[in-house]
């Protein structure tokens, strides 16, 4: 049983309550996923952020092949992190950790997902080739489209540059 990690982080130049109210809202996944994944909110969405919602989309992974997935916010902690996980969709296992903190001049959103791809060994196999590059690029269009809503990060001291650190571990 394999479970790869992505780690990703992102410094924007706002502050911390309006990063929070964009990233918690359910609504805005759909903004900030690329367009040919044919993202839809099924259902979940019509309130805020608490552990225990369910929310149902429908998705287009692969191929404009239409997937049901439904998440479960599972741990929420008002402007600190949230936590999403998988109960139904594409993958083995889906483990989602959305971090968010100050820093000067904006704040760090960190993304940590753990997951597992399905089907075993032939699972393994395509993760190099099809799975791994397409989340990439999903986060990379994550990275792009918040720096087009929200301006990009221009740090004022040395030690806060950074720009997206995007890695898929194992």
């Amino acid at each position: 049983m394999k479970i790869y990690t992505m780690h990703t982080k992102q410094n924007l130049p706002i502050t911390l309550e309006e990063a929070w109210n964009f990233i918690s809202d359910p609504k805005n996944l759909q903004i900030i996923t690329p367009d040919y994944m044919g993202f839809e909110i099924q259902s979940g969405s019509d309130r805020a952020m608490f552990p225990g919602q369910i929310i149902q989309y429908k998705v287009s992974p692969v191929a404009g092949i239409k997937m049901d997935w439904v998440t479960e916010i599972t741990h929420v902690k008002h402007l600190d992190y949230f936590v999403d996980e998988q109960r139904f969709g594409p993958y083995a296992l889906w483990h989602h950790k959305h971090f968010i903190k100050e820093i000067p001049d904006g704040v760090e959103i960190e993304d940590v997902v753990d997951y597992k791809v399905p089907m075993g060994i032939l699972g393994q196999l395509i993760h190099p080739f099809l799975v791994k590059p397409k989340l990439q690029e999903i986060f990379e269009y994550r990275e792009q489209k918040l720096n087009e809503l929200f301006g990009e990060y221009k740090p004022t001291t040395k030690e806060t540059e950074g720009v997206l650190k995007s890695e898929i571990l194992n």
